[in-house]
């Protein structure tokens, strides 16, 4: 080829690789194969090599560059990159609103939402189209100069693209401010391949993503897969951009990646909406981010409006609740699974996370909290990404208490299961109780559920329990109401009235009783009495799930034991996903608030009754509004001596000056 032919080759493959950079990085539809831009590449690549007076500062040859040598330099902002005044609900959007109307008032506002990205803020400066400076925000006011690191990012553009509309961005200076963002899935890939060659992982993309920046190799910088999206276009001339909006397209036009999302808006309302969708939408995002950017769109307004500080009037950043929050471990309890599984359950100081109070979190197993080496009074870094359950992510050791104790695991079973043995076999990184399997326990606790102190489900039995289990038909206890009648009919043992009545006697209780349901799912500690007090103190499931420790302990007869068994089984995902499934299958258990002639007296009751067992008596007893206790109290009302009375409940019962009846007295004030 000739000199000019060289020349014109060499520009033909720089604007075609700029086109195919485009189609790839800003409209995502890559326009031809990866093997194509990467010969083509190649051959630029090898014309520049052996013509050097051919190349140009907009070649894609051209991103990374030699070591920097002395740090970066300083330069100082066209104009501030301002920060923005935080808002976290509707009022403090309204709030916002009425400050601008008094401001301007009597002017129609249109509103500029995009969603905010967690990255690192830098300002790409075009002199005549050609990328000529990077430059960090730094402190609003002077930044560093990044040109050499922010050229190997593949999706910034070293020339803008030409398009008639817009071409007046091609001449002169123009700024381009954005974020300089890791995506989600390049941050895992690149830490998955840091796990496998047992190198440490990155903490976050955000971190990561200015920590890249800020390396002075650039051939480093363009290992590591970094994307810019824009969000702002400056011009020397405010009347060129008269809007947000037309910045945005301007921006997409030029070639430059910015978010798609960004709407304009006429209402608060409709802006609330797009607030709304993305909070519940933004995991599905390809970048973290932890709230939105909402502007005056026209932009002659906005500088009218002016700045305060270093906030500007015209533009709020609203903020989705974190996702993170830091407390103090309390205590860590563990819960029997339905399979025998030990899982520990760390118990901590209310705090609000994804905006959600949450006071507790799996630790999933022995090798979890060795790795964390959570420890009791430990503070914690809770996180709850994409509204899963809430987990402890890591342990601030520069605040552990000088008392804290390493956890051993064992010695923790031992200590809150005393009567059972654990083992862990193999590679299992579960302990679970020694000699019992999961379909034992289920069966267990399945008879227990449909006893006649819980659901009190007729025809539900042990022989029927045994059979349904054994058979698959039950996996755990709100299975029960998914069974038909032609299944069961399967089964030798029935028939097809047999088959009906069971099926009938478990859609009766659908709607149990709250303290009966809590009875029946088995609880640790947690008997027919303390079910009843819970429902009398919370009225709902949901409430009783919620509750803290101490909320649990502030209820007579309930001590630390029975309150830590109850936020250990609460904490637990798998009993989590049994709740949730007894509420998908419709089955929700009813508070009957108590009123009778027995309202406000307790009763005890000691030896052998003769009309009726103790659990049938307890039972008349609530029905008249009444409290039965296991134990007599400074405010018991009777005690009811039976057969074969102990010495110690009428010893204590006269030091309290209780009333001590007989049987044929209970019943006459049963009557």
């Amino acid at each position: 080829m000739t000199p000019y032919q060289l020349n014109e080759r060499a520009r033909e493959l720089r604007e075609l690789l700029a086109r195919y950079s485009y189609d790839y990085h800003v409209l995502d539809q890559p326009a031809v194969e990866d093997a194509v831009y990467d010969s083509l590449f190649g051959e630029l690549k090898k014309i520049e090599a052996e013509h050097p007076e051919l190349i140009t500062p907009d070649s894609p040859t051209q991103r990374v560059g030699n070591e920097l040598l002395g740090g970066f330099k300083k330069v100082t902002h066209s104009s501030r990159m301002l920060s923005l005044n935080d808002v976290f609900d509707r009022n403090e959007v309204e709030a916002w609103v009425t400050r601008m109307d008094k401001l301007l008032p009597g002017r129609r506002h249109e509103y500029f939402a995009d969603i905010k990205m967690d990255g690192l803020a830098c300002a790409l400066v075009y002199q005549d189209g050609v990328l000529t400076r990077a430059v960090t925000r730094g402190d609003s006011f002077v930044g560093e100069d990044v040109t050499a690191n922010v050229r190997t990012i593949k999706n910034v553009p070293l020339r803008l693209r030409h398009e008639k509309q817009y071409e007046q961005f091609l001449s002169g200076r123009t700024e381009i401010r954005g974020e300089i963002v890791m995506l989600k899935k390049d941050f895992d890939s690149l830490n998955a391949r840091r796990r496998v060659i047992g190198e440490p992982e990155f903490a976050n993309p955000r971190n990561l993503a200015a920590g890249t920046i800020r390396q002075l190799n650039p051939k480093l910088v363009a290992e590591r897969p970094l994307h810019f999206r824009a969000y702002d276009l400056l011009r020397d001339d405010p009347t060129d951009i008269p809007t947000n909006m037309f910045a945005y397209e301007a921006i997409t036009a030029l070639g430059l990646n910015r978010n798609l999302e960004a709407s304009v808006f006429t209402t608060v309302s409709d802006v609330m909406k797009f607030v709304d969708t993305w909070d519940k939408k933004r995991n599905d995002l390809p970048f973290n981010t932890d709230g939105l950017v909402v502007k005056v769109n026209d932009r002659q307004q906005f500088a009218q409006l002016g700045v305060v500080g270093k906030q500007p009037r015209g533009a709020v950043a609203y903020k989705y609740a974190a996702e993170q929050a830091t407390t103090i471990v309390k205590d860590i309890v563990i819960s029997i699974g339905r399979t025998g599984a030990a899982t520990p359950v760390a118990v901590f100081n209310p705090v609000v996370v994804a905006g959600t109070t949450v006071q507790h979190a799996s630790l999933h197993n022995a090798d979890e909290i060795a790795r964390l080496d959570v420890r009791i009074g430990d503070t914690v870094i809770i996180f709850k990404a994409g509204d899963i359950i809430p987990q402890v992510e890591s342990v601030v050791t520069e605040l552990r208490p000088k008392t804290a104790e390493k956890i051993d695991y064992e010695q923790l079973l031992h200590a809150q299961y005393p009567e059972l043995e654990f083992e862990r076999s193999g590679k299992d990184v579960v302990y679970r109780v020694k000699g019992v399997t999961g379909p034992i326990l289920l069966k267990r606790a399945l008879q227990h559920f449909a006893s006649k102190g819980a659901l009190d489900i007729d025809t539900l039995g042990e022989k029927n329990v045994v059979a349904l289990v054994d058979a698959g038909l039950v996996k755990d206890l709100a299975d029960i109401y998914t069974l038909t009648k032609q299944q069961l009919l399967q089964l030798d043992r029935f028939a097809e009235i047999s088959a009906q009545k069971l099926i009938s006697a478990i859609a009766n209780k659908r709607q149990p009783l709250l303290e009966r349901f809590i009875f029946g799912l088995g609880i640790r500690h947690v008997g027919a009495q303390t079910a009843v007090d819970l429902a009398k103190k919370f009225e709902s499931i949901n409430k009783i799930k919620t509750a803290s420790i101490d909320d649990f302990l502030a209820i007579d007869g309930i001590g630390a034991v029975v309150a830590e068994s109850l936020v250990a089984w609460f904490a637990d995902p798998d009993n989590e996903l049994l709740l949730d499934k007894f509420n998908a299958l419709n089955v929700v258990s009813v508070y009957e608030k108590k009123s009778g002639k027995l309202a406000n007296q307790f009763f005890v009751i000691t030896g052998s009754l003769e009309s009726m067992s103790r659990d049938e008596a307890a039972d008349k007893i609530r029905a008249l509004g009444g409290t039965f206790q296991t134990s007599v109290a400074k405010d018991t009302t009777y005690l009811v001596a039976g057969g074969k009375v102990g010495s110690s409940k009428l010893k204590k019962a006269e030091s309290y000056g209780v009333s001590v009846i007989n049987e044929a007295q209970f019943l006459n004030i049963l009557r």
